[in-house]
């Protein structure tokens, strides 16, 4: 048992030495964020990396909360690929949800673990700021698009990093809620992948991992695709390999890949501990990309 021990932690030696004193952003959602065994699992591993030298940042969703509450209050919800139209009375749900109380839990509980984290939205130090998403579809050749209104639902304009690193050379985590704030002081609900991988950019960050509900990325054949590069990836989200929930956060690893990111890990966070198994074994646990 005890060489057992000891081999993980030499097999992580290499891994903890080359990502010394790099950030490394985690977009934190799916099921890690409700199940309570595994958000105690994720608030150690963000603490321990910070402890060894690592810069972790992490930005969090909050859907199944938001939905909960709205649900509490009788307003409903709709969705267009899988995101929410938010109105006026929504967005102030979600800005409650997501920047008084998510974004407050997951700073507790990191905190509980020994680590100095800061809750953050995209409205603090001017950090995100966005402007209104305008979503449009075509239906057909012969149509004209269809232009949908999501209301309050943003995209991201320009990540201002100033208030992360100087939190960062603090000692601190920055957690982020994926909230931002538009030219004229309006508020945007913005989708948390996105968020990731622009604050990622905006960091130059070594590594941008995304935890979800499914292993990683899968084959046409079903399989668990453990490493592939950006190009190939492409290929199999224009054949209609990649499906559902799976294509903004494909679409995301691109984009932050060809801004300069090293690499985005595709993984289940429903495993205990995935972020530091996918970081310091060799293996690793689910889907990594590289340009």
């Amino acid at each position: 048992m005890t060489n057992t021990v000891a081999d993980i932690l030499i097999e992580a030696l290499p891994y903890i030495r080359r990502f010394y004193g790099k950030t490394i952003v985690i977009k934190y959602g799916g099921h890690a964020m409700v199940d309570e065994h595994l958000k105690e699992d994720f608030a150690r591993d963000i603490t321990l990396m910070r402890f060894i030298g690592l810069r972790p940042v992490v930005v969090h969703g909050g859907g199944p909360q938001i939905g909960s509450v709205l649900e509490k209050m009788g307003i409903g919800s709709q969705f267009v690929d899988g995101m929410r139209i938010t109105d006026e009375p929504t967005m102030d749900v979600v800005e409650m949800v997501l920047v008084g109380k998510v974004n407050k839990e997951i700073v507790a509980q990191i905190s509980q673990q020994g680590g100095k984290a800061v809750g953050l939205s995209g409205k603090d130090g001017g950090l995100i700021l966005s402007r209104k998403l305008h979503l449009v579809r075509s239906e057909a050749e012969d149509k004209p698009p269809e232009i949908i209104d999501m209301g309050m639902v943003g995209e991201v304009e320009t990540v201002n990093p100033e208030i992360i690193q100087t939190l960062e050379s603090g000692g601190f985590i920055p957690v982020i809620a994926p909230v931002g704030v538009g030219e004229s002081g309006e508020t945007y609900n913005i989708n948390a992948d996105w968020v990731a991988g622009k604050v990622a950019v905006a960091l130059n960050a070594i590594k941008l991992i995304l935890l979800t509900d499914v292993e990683g990325v899968r084959d046409s054949r079903g399989s668990l695709v453990s490493s592939i590069k950006a190009g190939a990836l492409k290929k199999m989200l224009e054949e209609g390999t990649i499906e559902g929930g799976m294509i903004p956060k494909v679409q995301c690893a691109m984009d932050a890949l060809k801004h300069g990111v090293e690499r985005v890990h595709i993984i289940d966070g429903r495993k205990p501990h995935a972020v530091l198994l996918e970081l310091f074994t060799d293996k690793g646990i689910a889907t990594e990309v590289s340009a």
